[in-house]
């Protein structure tokens, strides 16, 4: 399948512009969208998911219009927010199960064999008895994914599914994600970096509504290799150091304030070429020290 989002637009009636303009092409696999808070990232996903009206542009999910036929679009839709809530005092097995009779699935040994199989999928069988109250951050997550399996969606949303988690339950919710993918469109919200560069083959970053790149995060990264670069500073050096080049970011590290500057032209010995990341990517993109030029291409499709 394939999403299609054109000259996507919306603004909130207190004025602020949500999204500006928005296009993006998504096929089969997993797709991250990576921005700081306030980037727009929610506005797009509810907009998708057909949970707000947008101002104007198109959505279209192979020949479904999505912003029209939204009652056809939530059957193959599985969305799991930024903040969801669950009946503390009933279990996974009983939540699910009440989601599939909601979600039409009527044949009793049907609803069970496919609760039972999201359990085993989500590494939550085991605990299938116990309340959710009770559940981790990471299994309350894993569950969320669960539910949004309901129905065999043709395109899932999750919403910064990893904050907060700790590292072990972050991997196991990213490859849960990663083995989804396979099959379906998976589209993964988030402003953490690292979230997005092991998984996904198709990467955009927003910020202030507008989508400021969208391609494969190896050719990303390729197109800044050999023009970022690391020094190693006091605050009184880093300031100094701020005042000349342009600088991506910065960061403690070992004592030190560790800088990465952007440069056209090789740097002298107070700095290091660095191994670029997809980190340096994300900054320089934010931070505006890459735009549509020569020095880096812009992929908007």
């Amino acid at each position: 399948m394939q999403l299609k989002i054109s000259s996507l637009s919306k603004t909130y009636p207190n004025g602020v512009q949500a999204l500006k303009n928005v296009s993006l092409t998504i096929s089969n696999g997993l797709f991250g969208l990576l921005g700081p808070n306030g980037a727009g990232k929610s506005s797009l996903m509810r907009t998708i998911a057909t949970l707000q009206e947008a101002g104007s542009g198109s959505i279209f999910l192979d020949d479904l219009n999505v912003l029209e036929k939204k009652e056809d679009v939530r059957k193959i839709l599985g969305y799991l927010p930024q903040e969801f809530g669950v009946y503390t005092n009933v279990s996974a097995e009983e939540l699910l199960t009440h989601i599939a009779i909601l979600k039409g699935i009527s044949d009793s040994r049907q609803r069970s064999e496919l609760v039972k199989s999201l359990l085993v999928q989500t590494n939550l069988y085991d605990a299938r008895k116990k309340k959710l109250g009770g559940y981790s951050g990471g299994m309350k997550q894993r569950f969320g994914i669960a539910q949004a399996l309901i129905g065999n969606p043709k395109i899932i949303i999750v919403d910064e599914p990893t904050a907060g988690l700790d590292p072990t339950e972050r991997n196991r919710f990213l490859n849960l994600l990663s083995e989804i993918s396979e099959q379906v469109i998976v589209i993964l919200s988030t402003h953490i970096v690292e979230d997005v560069k092991e998984l996904c083959s198709q990467m955009a970053i927003i910020n202030k509504g507008e989508v400021l790149f969208a391609g494969h995060p190896m050719e990303a990264i390729k197109m800044v290799q050999g023009k970022i670069y690391t020094a190693f500073a006091s605050k009184t050096e880093a300031k100094e150091i701020a005042a000349q080049y342009k600088v991506v970011s910065q960061k403690f590290n070992t004592g030190k304030i560790e800088l990465h500057v952007w440069s056209d032209e090789k740097l002298n010995h107070t700095f290091t070429e660095t191994e670029t990341g997809l980190e340096d990517v994300y900054f320089s993109v934010i931070n505006g020290l890459v735009k549509n030029s020569s020095e880096f291409s812009v992929y908007n499709s």
